[in-house]
């Protein structure tokens, strides 16, 4: 008798995929488009980039990902006349090309949700009329709405990667933080019962063909199986 793969438990909520949100500093978005005050500097468990405690004009407090270079006491701009500078969040419409920006907003007004990993920037290559082309930094090309903002700079925490963990409790702890599924085990390596994959024969330790055509969900791992195989009729080679 098997039990559900890994890729069918992350569907469930079990315990090793539940977000510990509770633990979390905060929600980190742009609550206001008004200038605000950067009161603190703190960690936070969900998130890989620090966050800076913002006092808004209008008296509201919340959390924003940190730009690299901002200090306590630094005044973000983030009406909409504001200048391309440092922290400043402004429409992708008004930022020239080539200029590095972070958290970029989905839609309007939402706060920000995009390129917000430490150390990450993304880069606006044109402007047409389907919108902002703008180049993430996996480099691939995504268009955004003109009113979408953005904010100027990179995500500070740029070299948080090139320091190792050292003890796995470290990274297991890490991995926790963000509802992460660790240690990654290979499937040819589990027991047969715990994945499609899995057996205790040394000769042939994967079963990683194409699943048959009428195999049950959780065998449908893998290979992607063709359509059909062999020559297509009424064609010449």
């Amino acid at each position: 008798m098997g039990k559900p793969i890994i890729a069918q438990r992350r569907g469930k909520g079990s315990a090793p995929f539940r977000s510990n949100s509770f633990n979390h500093t905060g929600m980190a978005r742009v609550l206001s488009f008004e200038n605000a005050l950067v009161t603190n500097i703190v960690p936070c468990r969900g998130h890989s980039a620090p966050l800076v405690q913002l006092y808004y004009d209008t008296g509201d407090e919340g959390y924003a990902i940190a730009p690299e270079g901002v200090s306590v006491g630094d005044l973000l701009d983030l009406s909409k006349d504001a200048k391309v500078q440092h922290g400043n969040f402004l429409r992708l419409a008004d930022i020239p090309e080539g200029v590095a920006i972070f958290n970029i907003e989905q839609k309007p007004l939402d706060g920000g949700k995009f390129v917000r990993a430490s150390g990450a920037s993304a880069r606006i290559i044109s402007k047409s009329k389907e919108g902002i082309t703008v180049q993430m930094p996996s480099r691939k090309s995504k268009i955004f709405n003109p009113n979408c903002k953005a904010m100027i700079g990179v995500v500070a925490g740029g070299g948080r990667v090139e320091k190792p963990f050292l003890k796995a409790g470290k990274k297991f702890h890490a991995m926790k933080a963000k509802s992460k599924y660790w240690p990654s085990v290979s499937a040819s390596a589990m027991n047969a019962v715990a994945h499609p994959f899995g057996n205790k024969r040394t000769a042939r330790k994967s079963k990683a063909t194409p699943p048959p055509k009428n195999a049950p969900p959780g065998r449908r791992v893998g290979a992607i199986r063709a359509r059909k195989t062999g020559r297509a009729k009424g064609k010449r080679v």
